[in-house]
């Protein structure tokens, strides 16, 4: 499964009643932080493929997502389990930091 893009429409079926954990990356193309993630975003979809969902979320194009979830700074990744934001990264993280906590969630 390649990565999704999530809109409002897609958010509940995609997120919330997804049978995996999913990871969800908050960014923005004039981001450069963000811009620096997307290679890391890309190995962890390609690492973690079949057992977690990778998703971005354009916080231009879906500014009601990123109210609604209280994404104050970008990049931010959430990883969701069951419905629920388990885990909350705020902005640059390196790849073993991100991994750790996609492995956190992989045992809830």
């Amino acid at each position: 499964m390649a990565i999704l893009h999530i809109t409002k429409e897609t958010f509940e079926k995609e997120v919330l009643q997804a049978d995996v954990p999913v990871l969800i990356d908050y960014w923005a193309d004039w981001c450069g932080p963000c811009r620096m993630l997307a290679p890391v975003i890309e190995e962890l979809e390609q690492e973690f493929r079949g057992t977690i969902h990778v998703c971005k979320i354009d916080i231009d194009q879906q500014p009601e997502l990123a109210l609604t979830h209280k994404v104050m700074s970008i990049p931010t990744v959430s990883i969701y389990v069951h419905g629920q934001e388990v885990k909350r990264l705020i902005g640059l993280r390196d790849k073993q930091e991100l991994e750790a906590a996609v492995r956190e969630a992989l045992q809830a």
